[in-house]
């Protein structure tokens, strides 16, 4: 049978893929234009296995909050490069999923995977394959969080540059306090809530760096004794959230200002695209001057 232009027109829209394949693909099936979108995903299948085992340290952050901010989740999609991070169907992927994931509170990102994106449609895991077709690129779920707040508790979430994502969650508190303490954590990069939960170990390591650091001074021992502990305070403040300066009035601490809210920070996450990613780097040079000698 005859393939129209506006066959192949509406084919290419549905995957991304390029004029060819999709006539190629309708002319295989008859002009079936579902059953021509499988054909190609089938086709693919091979495509898109060869870029799983490519590196995709960049990415964008995807990011759902609850219209009654009870209920919120953060995701890391990552992308080989950043051109295809920002564009349209990556992002809009990417808050999907955050949206899929506060919805059905999946286990990891295998059972992530398995759910559909959204009501009555592929899993995430089909819409990921289709987006690998039409961007040309490793493509993957990294890492999620997902918040649900009870009682009087709730919600705030911040995303900045698509690269930085943060839920807090305050039990009391308003709207404006929990957005505001998610924005300070994107910009401020604490590690804990409060200095109780500083492992004991990682406080002794600090203590023992500082406490050598002292003695070069020649001071007395008491004195000594002092400069440690002011050090190691001055250490707790910079990495833990209640301890930090405001981000927008430096004059008060966090703790200050939640409980001048009468709310108290039950927890926060904080991801930041790309963190812990070994990335290689290439020597072009050298690269080539290897091609030349192999050849």
């Amino acid at each position: 049978m005859s393939i129209t232009a506006q066959q192949v027109k509406e084919l290419r829209e549905r995957t991304g893929l390029g004029m060819m394949e999709c006539k190629g693909a309708l002319t295989e099936t008859n002009g079936d234009m579902d059953a021509a979108a499988d054909l190609l995903r089938k086709k693919a299948g091979s495509k898109v296995e060869k870029k799983a085992g490519r590196l995709a340290a960049d990415g964008a952050v995807g990011l759902y909050v609850g219209g009654d901010r009870k209920i919120a989740a953060v995701v890391e999609v990552n992308s080989e490069t950043d051109f295809v991070a920002k564009g349209d169907d990556f992002i809009a992927f990417a808050e999907a999923v955050a949206e899929c994931i506060a919805a059905n509170n999946p286990a990891d990102v295998d059972a992530l995977y398995a759910l559909p994106l959204k009501k009555g449609s592929e899993t995430v895991a089909q819409v990921r394959e289709d987006l690998v077709m039409k961007l040309g690129e490793n493509i993957g779920v990294r890492r999620f969080a997902r918040y649900q707040s009870n009682g009087g508790g709730q919600i705030g979430g911040y995303v900045h540059g698509r690269k930085i994502g943060v839920l807090v969650e305050l039990e009391g508190g308003n709207e404006g306090l929990s957005k505001d303490l998610a924005m300070h954590v994107a910009a401020s990069r604490p590690e804990y809530v409060t200095k109780e939960q500083v492992p004991a170990d990682a406080i002794a390591k600090e203590k023992e760096v500082f406490a050598e650091q002292a003695k070069a001074s020649g001071k007395p021992a008491n004195i000594i004794e002092k400069m440690v502990e002011g050090r190691v305070n001055k250490y707790l403040s910079e990495i833990t959230l209640l301890g930090q300066p405001f981000v927008k009035d430096p004059d008060t601490t966090v703790e200050k200002l939640v409980k001048s809210n009468n709310a108290n920070v039950a927890r926060f996450v904080r991801f930041e695209v790309g963190e812990g990613i070994e990335k290689k780097t290439s020597d072009f040079a050298a690269e080539v001057m290897a091609t030349v000698k192999g050849g």
